[in-house]
């Protein structure tokens, strides 16, 4: 017989984390609602080709690909940027600017490690059309507005990568395309690693008299006045347009915001405006990544029009809501049926029956076990309320109910069972 495991960096999802996910999803749903996004899925499966645009022909090691029965190279999706991004561009019927948003899994042949598996969650919006800043600022107020209904305290940080580029030629002296993308990496790498031992593993593809100063603008951080009086960013022609972005958001009430010249993303294809989301602790990782990304469109083929996004890994924010203590459960009451025999099982089932039918989530025991052993396992099961249908109550139209939580019974008639329950709960 086979042995049954699954394999490496998978898991199954339990009830609980389940019930955790299908929480932050519907706080994403309703913020897409509120924003006018339209929620939809890309396809599970890619040509490989088409996610080698965004990732390059390395990303075939860390993605999971394959030949299909008809020798095609396709994978699974790592993402889902890159599949909104492939519908927008066959799709040019498709009004702009068009606002799209998706929640749904994602695989990554990463190395497995404690909470990070092979398989995880993600969700993803989207702005196609705009090259203006407007987009920018709709995205990033998005992300605000969601972490708001989810009641996590977070941190925005934004930059501009084309505003450290333009630093880089101008202050710097370095016009070489791909010595600038090298230094972008360098610095990707500096809150992971730290300044020093950046510098010592770039010290053969840069010169640290170039890097050095470099990684000192990288760690300044806070608002735009704190950052002009610490630098000469403020001489670089881009540094007003990441001002007016600031602005913008001010006036859409985005508080939870302020700039980093040290986000630059790791990903070569943004191209403009750049940002993190983090808890306000230190060491925490990134909750959500985003940015302006032209140069993807342009990869496939639509110069005409612009990009600017941002995802979110679920299950690192369900960490987030657990160290901050406000993960609400989502989960409705339970109200369990229980029968004193046989006999009245029938009318049991009745109510079960018309109580499932007014979405009350209600449940019975299918074993037919004695009421003790009903009420042992309504209790088990977490129940709130347990009506108890019972001969003499029954015979006169009534119900005993019983609060699992205090034990306190009453008699309640049946034509006003769901009245009663509610007001029990409410309670």
């Amino acid at each position: 017989m086979a042995k049954l495991e699954l394999p490496r960096g998978m898991r199954d999802l339990g009830a609980e984390e389940f019930a955790d996910i299908s929480y932050v999803r519907d706080k994403f749903n309703e913020t897409a609602n509120a924003f006018n996004f339209k929620l939809m899925e890309p396809s599970p499966l890619e040509m490989l080709a088409t996610l080698e645009a965004k990732g390059g022909a390395a990303i075939s090691n860390e993605i999971y690909s394959f030949k299909d029965k008809g020798e095609r190279e396709i994978a699974l999706r790592f993402d889902l940027t890159i599949g909104l991004t492939r519908l927008v561009a066959l799709r040019r019927d498709l009004k702009m600017p068009a606002k799209l948003a998706a929640f749904a899994g994602v695989w990554r042949y990463d190395e497995p490690q404690a909470g990070r598996y092979r398989y995880f969650h993600q969700w993803d919006i989207e702005v196609y059309g705009p090259f203006s800043q407007e987009s920018d600022a709709e995205v990033i107020e998005f992300v605000h507005s969601f972490f708001t209904r989810l009641g996590l305290k977070v941190v925005i940080e934004i930059n501009d990568r084309q505003l450290i580029e333009e630093y880089i030629r101008k202050k710097m002296g370095v016009s070489d395309a791909d010595l600038i993308l090298e230094m972008f990496r360098a610095m990707d790498k500096v809150p992971k690693k730290g300044a020093q031992a950046v510098l010592d593993e770039y010290r053969d593809k840069i010169e640290p008299a170039k890097l050095r100063p470099l990684i000192n603008l990288s760690q300044l951080s806070g608002t735009a006045d704190k950052i002009e009086g610490k630098s000469d960013i403020a001489e670089i022609e881009g540094w007003q347009k990441l001002v007016g972005l600031m602005e913008s958001l001010a006036s859409r009430k985005v508080e939870d915001v302020q700039i980093n010249l040290g986000i630059v993303r790791g990903l070569d294809y943004y191209s403009g405006i750049v940002f993190e989301v983090f808890e306000p602790t230190p060491d925490s990782g990134a909750l959500v990544g985003g940015g302006r990304y032209d140069r993807l469109t342009d990869a496939f083929g639509r110069k005409d029009i612009g990009a600017t996004g941002a995802a979110g890994g679920v299950e690192r924010i369900v960490m987030a809501l657990k160290r901050q203590g406000i993960l609400k459960s989502s989960e409705a009451p339970l109200v369990y049926v229980a029968f004193a025999s046989a006999e009245v099982k029938g009318k049991a089932l009745e109510l079960v029956s018309t109580l499932r039918a007014a979405n009350v989530k209600t449940d019975y025991d299918i074993l037919g076990r004695a009421l003790r052993r009903q009420l042992e396992d309504a209790a088990g099961k977490g129940t709130a309320l347990t009506a108890i249908v019972a001969p003499d109550e029954i015979a006169m139209g009534q119900v005993i109910l019983r609060s699992m939580k205090d034990g306190i019974e009453a008699k309640c008639p049946v034509t006003a069972l769901r009245e009663e329950i509610a007001r029990m709960l409410r309670a």
